[in-house]
């Protein structure tokens, strides 16, 4: 894991909501390096709180709320609607003949790795960002429980690591890497929804594309897959295999040798 924003602790605490397990709210803010509170008001005087209740964790400003969940992925996974998905799409290798491995080295929320993972594939998520990472473990337990999801996140495994760095250090190269990094020309578009507003006060943008591209290629998978506003150039310039395009948004495939 890459080092920790220096900002952390004055702008985030962890509040422990009714119902929430005191113990885990104080490991979590442990990790973190950051204060817990049962005040509401004491978390409310920071900009960002980490509010854990009986629910899960969910990260809150103001009357923004962002909890991962990936039960509203359930009708996407349905075998039939997963089958259309652009993701699934692209990511498919031909004629493979073994258990397919892919690498989402942006994960985020985790949504589209869920998507990989109930196509079949064994997925490893990369998240740098301690916070987001935090949400993305409570949504993984939480879905673990779920008899719809049990199978599913069980091949998924997650990497509080920043990805540039881990990649080319892999012993074993995966069959396909999924990008979908943060841009700076994203962060004031109108198309964002609100809730991803809270991740943007955690997430870097993506400082130099010709890295992340780089660190893709240095670990060597079948494919790599990228994922692009629809109009939006290519990543680092480079032009893609080929690519396919959805209403809002595109995969740019690159097939390497």
């Amino acid at each position: 894991m890459t080092e920790k924003k220096d900002t952390i602790s004055h702008s985030l605490i962890v509040f422990a909501d009714s119902g929430a397990d005191i113990q885990t709210a104080e490991l979590l803010a442990k990790r973190l390096r950051i204060d817990m509170t049962k005040d509401k008001s004491d978390a409310e005087q920071v900009e960002l709180m980490l509010r854990l209740d009986a629910d899960g964790l969910s990260l809150v400003s103001g009357e923004l709320v962002l909890r991962g969940d990936f039960t509203r992925m359930l009708p996407r996974i349905r075998l039939a609607n997963l089958q259309r998905e652009l993701l699934v799409k692209a990511s498919k290798i031909k004629n493979a003949d073994h258990t397919l491995t892919a690498i989402d080295a942006t994960a985020g929320l985790g949504e589209d790795a869920l998507l990989l993972a109930a196509a079949g594939f064994s997925v490893q998520l990369y998240e740098y960002d301690p916070v987001i990472a935090a949400l993305l473990r409570d949504a993984l337990r939480r879905a673990a429980e779920m008899p719809e999801l049990t199978e599913i996140v069980g091949r998924m495994q997650l990497f509080e690591e920043d990805s540039l760095t881990a990649l080319p250090e892999l012993t074993a190269s995966p069959d396909v890497i999924l990008l979908d990094p943060m841009f700076p020309e994203r962060q004031k578009s109108a198309l964002i929804k609100k809730k991803f507003q809270l991740l943007q006060k955690l997430e870097r943008p993506c400082a130099d594309e010709s890295d992340l591209i780089n660190a893709a290629i240095a670990a060597h998978p079948r494919k790599i897959v990228i994922k692009r506003p629809l109009k939006g150039p290519y990543l680092a310039g480079r032009k893609p295999s080929y690519s396919l395009k959805g209403k809002a948004i595109r995969y740019d495939c690159l097939v390497l040798p």
